[in-house]
């Protein structure tokens, strides 16, 4: 009876185990897509702004060089 509970608590911890790790690399996954959403976003917008940011500096730079 003890050899029993002792083989279904080793059983359910094995199991226990094996889900936490699939869940562990499922979160892993998110956070990367997380990160590349992000990264996508910021490209569009330098690409949309960086221009208008370039003048920006530039009219700052010859500002000052006066």
């Amino acid at each position: 009876m003890l050899n029993d509970l002792y083989i279904r608590l080793r059983e359910l911890m094995a199991s226990k185990l094996r889900k936490g790790k699939d869940e562990e690399g499922q979160g892993m996954v998110e956070y990367a897509l997380i990160l590349v959403l992000i990264a996508i976003v910021v490209i569009v917008i330098l690409q949309v702004v960086g221009h208008q940011v370039n003048n920006v500096f530039s009219n700052i730079s010859n500002g000052l060089a006066q």
